[in-house]
């Protein structure tokens, strides 16, 4: 035990700069970990932390290091593809050793290369001048993928930097203490002052860093000036939307979460999947009913289990319109390898015909509630289809009928309550407008018609909101009174609200626009010479979301909110009579400012509080230890203003005497009402011989500062002031060796 922990004393330097090294090494992960598997990133992440276990616990021999680290790597490297089930262990060793063999490419090649990197960087990089280009170089890198690709990377810079500066104080301390031996003994008594500076120092840099101020940059860099220009070249057209994962900047393309909404994002237009058709439509993917204030969620609904999807069966759907309906017939065909969580399809899905061009349905459920179609993400042996075909009975609206139809006659006892939900905490004014809007229509149809004109007039498209403008906790009032510009799913939430607020159901869904019709051979290949069939490319710029309304025996009718995106259903026409949407009082335009959108403080990249707690933690108490440290200083200063003149080294020495003895006091030894200061230093050396010395020279020094003539130099008076430091220092250093001695004792027995 005590030669294990007599080589990490010694082998400290190495596993510092291994730290750090492992520490940079992870913020690269953790920006390819969107690039990569999963299971590569959680192979990588466990070799790093593999690597710096060994080296830093466990200071062995060289090769038996080596050994210990490729025996571990191998075992990591199982366990990795077991857990994912890249191999499925069975039969006896030779089995399992042949199918690790077989399976191990090419998730060896990350090991070993993340390994060998981590290897030489130390062999490499040994001085202080290396480091700091080494560090220089990440930075650089990262702060270049930062400005050229949507990923932010503020945070792995600021690790990185953080890295860096424990780095370089690792290495200066190595060379002192290679090249100035003695010296390094004298400042090893002193380990916590060390690190007490040390900390200090990283705790400045973080609180600067902290509160430095926010300032525009004065260029625009060529990432952010590309995709200005490309989108605004691209808002107001059908094929550009905004359902994306939620992340400032991101990539448009199909959410996979909806529990917060918001942010920015750029058009991404890499294929997603191509559908013949005899219809143009909207493809539907998954629906929402619960809004709680920041996105959209389903849990805790009281939904029946899906039901398992018979092929050619017609599938339930309690809620479809009970009048007439027209048959679409859509052949979808994926372009990528993704896989979503339901099979995309015109609303609304009547029955499956083919998957895969067979008569299989294999991980295929309905909900006949939501009128999903989705498909068993448990279901891991099974690809996602690569092409299916689905008949969908889409309703014919009858505008003029519908327009006249009241509450009662389209509700009557079904309000469907679950659809009418809206968050308690949701402001009252959102209400308000919703009821100023709709306060000249009568009937559910014409509401929605003015909220659907009110949203599409009243709000400018942008793909980049200016969220410096949030103020307001809520997404939907936020979008409404104070951004005022957005993307899809600020209109189609707000749709849904505000329809919710004057009683009319609604749910919010998410799926692609139609996207562009291409001219090629796929309808002729799938639509049996059907002239009649169309093909659509649909990329991840057509990713969209929009609102449905519930109208009684007509069922879910789609209505569109967003400017620029056209669908048949319910969309204002120039023939149609909808009421026009009244003005709303205290609804002044916001003045567009000319500069290029801020990003919103709220969602700007954050020190961990548990950061900045404890650099304010050690600032304040370097602050408190420079003031105790400086207290007599700080003293003289006190009294300087107090009399209006500096005081001499004679008033000086009076006055440190006076805090000596009040040390003395607070030990045990006071002095008696007659006794002289000389006799009571004198009764004191007797009883303590080991303070004898220093109590006799600070006694000289007063007696020359108070009654000789000759006065106390400055010189003097540095040494009263040292000597007074040594004199509880001495009691500092008995009370310790006592404790140790009596702890030796106890250990001894």
């Amino acid at each position: 035990m005590k030669s294990w922990l007599q080589s990490l004393k010694s082998s400290w330097a190495p596993a510092f700069t291994f730290l750090w090294i492992i520490i940079i090494a992870m913020q690269w992960v953790s920006f390819a970990s969107e690039l990569w598997l999963e299971e590569t990133r959680a192979l990588v992440l466990m070799t790093i932390t593999m690597l710096a276990l060994v080296k830093i616990l466990l200071p062995f021999r060289p090769w038996i290091e080596f050994v210990v680290k490729v025996v571990t790597l191998f075992f990591i490297l199982y366990r990795t593809l077991v857990s994912y089930s890249i191999i499925i262990p069975f039969g006896g060793v030779a089995n399992r050793l042949d199918q690790f063999i077989s399976n191990m490419s090419p998730y060896v090649w990350f090991s070993l290369i993340a390994w060998l990197v981590i290897e030489m960087v130390p062999l490499i990089v040994t001085t202080k001048q290396r480091i700091l280009v080494f560090v220089g170089i990440n930075i650089a890198a990262l702060a270049v993928l930062d400005s050229f690709t949507p990923t932010v990377l503020w945070e792995e810079v600021a690790w990185i930097v953080f890295a860096g500066m424990g780095w370089l104080v690792t290495q200066h301390l190595q060379y002192f203490r290679q090249h100035y031996p003695q010296g390094w003994k004298q400042i090893r008594r002193y380990p916590y002052k060390i690190a007490a500076n040390i900390a200090v120092i990283f705790a400045l840099i973080i609180m600067a860093g902290v509160n430095m101020p926010e300032v525009q940059p004065a260029l625009t860099d060529p990432y952010t000036a590309w995709t200005q220009r490309t989108s605004s070249t691209t808002a107001g057209t059908t094929n550009g939307s905004g359902v994306l994962n939620q992340r400032m900047n991101t990539a448009s393309g199909y959410s996979r979460q909806d529990n917060r909404l918001g942010g920015g994002f750029n058009f991404d237009y890499s294929p997603v999947m191509t559908i013949t058709t005899n219809q143009r439509s909207y493809w539907r993917g998954e629906t929402k009913r619960t809004y709680s204030g920041t996105g959209w969620s389903d849990v805790g609904n009281d939904d029946p289990a899906p039901n398992e999807v018979s092929m050619t069966a017609e599938l339930e759907n309690e809620q479809e319109t009970k009048h007439s309906t027209e048959q679409v017939v859509q052949t979808i065909t994926m372009q990528n390898d993704q896989s979503y969580p339901v099979l995309f399809g015109a609303y609304s899905v009547h029955r499956v015909q083919s998957v895969d061009r067979d008569s299989r349905a294999n991980g295929l459920h309905w909900n006949p509630k939501q009128a999903e179609l989705l498909w068993n993400p448990s279901s891991r042996r099974t690809a996602y289809p690569k092409t299916y075909t689905l008949v969908s009975h889409v309703p014919v609206i009858p505008e003029k009928e519908l327009r006249r139809k009241s509450f009662n006659e389209l509700y009557g006892k079904n309000k469907q309550e679950a659809y009418l939900q809206i968050p308690k905490e949701l402001p009252q004014r959102v209400r308000d407008l919703a009821r100023n809007v709709t306060a000249t229509a009568k009937t559910p149809y014409e509401k929605v018609g003015l909220l659907q004109q009110y949203l599409q007039q009243n709000y400018a498209y942008t793909n980049n909101p200016d969220l410096s403008r949030k103020r307001s906790r809520d997404f939907v009032d936020a979008f409404l009174f104070e951004i005022r510009e957005g993307y899809c799913d600020y209109y189609s939430t707000s749709l849904v609200v505000m329809a919710r607020s004057v009683g009319v159901p609604a749910r919010w869904v998410k799926g692609y626009a139609p996207g562009q019709q291409t001219f090629s051979d796929d309808a002729a290949a799938t639509g049996d010479g059907d002239e009649s069939m169309s093909s659509y490319s649909v990329t991840n710029a057509d990713a969209h979301s929009w609102a449905e309304v519930y109208l009684g025996e007509y069922g879910w009718i789609p209505v569109e909110a967003t400017p620029g995106f056209d669908m048949p259903l319910l969309t204002e026409q120039e023939d149609t009579k909808t009421p026009e949407a009244p003005a709303v009082k205290d609804q002044p335009e916001p003045e567009q400012p000319e500069q290029t959108p801020q990003m919103n403080p709220a969602e700007s990249p954050e020190i961990h509080p548990v950061i900045i707690g404890s650099a304010v933690a050690i600032l304040l108490l370097w602050a408190a230890y420079i003031i105790w440290r400086n207290r007599a200083d700080i003293h003289f200063y006190l009294l300087r203003l107090r009399t209006g003149k500096p005081l001499t080294p004679d008033e000086k020495v009076v006055v440190e005497t006076e805090h000596w003895l009040r040390y003395m006091r607070k030990k045990g030894f006071v002095r008696a009402s007659h006794e002289t200061l000389r006799e009571s230093v004198d009764r004191w050396s007797q009883e303590t011989p080991e303070r004898a010395a220093i109590l006799q020279q600070l006694l000289g020094y007063f007696e020359q500062a108070r009654y000789s003539p000759s006065s106390v130099t400055a010189e003097d008076w540095r040494t009263v002031r040292q000597q007074a430091f040594l004199l509880q220092k001495e009691s500092w250093i008995k009370r310790w060796t006592g404790r140790k001695a009596k702890s030796d004792q106890k250990n001894e027995g």
